[in-house]
């Protein structure tokens, strides 16, 4: 089983390569930010909670967050893997996460870490926020974001690093060139095993 995290900062391009990486290796995406959305749109009692904090730039408590992944998981017994995007965003998740997947006998197999300048990626994500009309892609928001991921999530680097499963890909440049790289360090992983 291939288990794969898109890791990097808001705007980095996690949600593009996912979709391409699905294709390819034949593999579920998992998107935190795809489902928060789902459950926000439908306001459902997980969407009012989670975008009370979404809303202002904070990240959404563990539980509710591991509680909706392992609901979403448990729909796909026949894949051949699945790749996390926007997940685990903070070392207490990434351990709960690990024991769970450990209880399943199926591990992270790797970690891509997209490297991208913040500057670059508040142009993206303003960006982003006018063409899609996403309202949490404001600057002051979006700032906020860069805020709680260098101090929340940006020590998760380390974390894999030590289980020496981070590979780190260049995220400026074509799209293709980008995946292309991201591939190589899939295949590289793979051909070890």
């Amino acid at each position: 089983m291939l288990n794969l995290v898109l890791f990097g900062p808001p705007g980095a391009g996690k949600g593009t390569h996912s979709v391409k990486l699905i294709e390819k290796y034949n593999l579920k995406h998992i998107s935190t930010g795809d489902i928060f959305r789902y459950e926000i749109n439908n306001k459902t009692e997980l969407g009012i909670k989670a975008n009370g904090f979404i809303a202002q730039g904070l990240l959404v408590p563990d539980e509710v967050v591991l509680e909706m992944l392992f609901n979403e998981m448990d729909k796909y017994n026949d894949v051949k893997g699945f790749v996390f995007d926007g997940f685990p965003r903070t070392i207490v998740q990434a351990e709960k996460f690990d024991e769970m997947l450990q209880f399943r006998k199926m591990p992270v197999s790797l970690v891509i870490s997209l490297e991208v300048n913040e500057e670059e990626l508040i142009k993206r994500l303003i960006k982003r926020g006018i063409e899609t009309g996403r309202t949490d892609d404001t600057e002051e928001v979006i700032r906020k974001r860069f805020e709680v991921y260098n101090k929340q999530t940006k020590p998760l680097l380390e974390y894999y690093r030590k289980q020496k499963i981070l590979h780190s890909v260049y995220g400026i440049g074509g799209i293709q060139t980008i995946f292309e790289n991201i591939c190589k360090e899939i295949e590289s992983e793979i051909n070890k095993k």
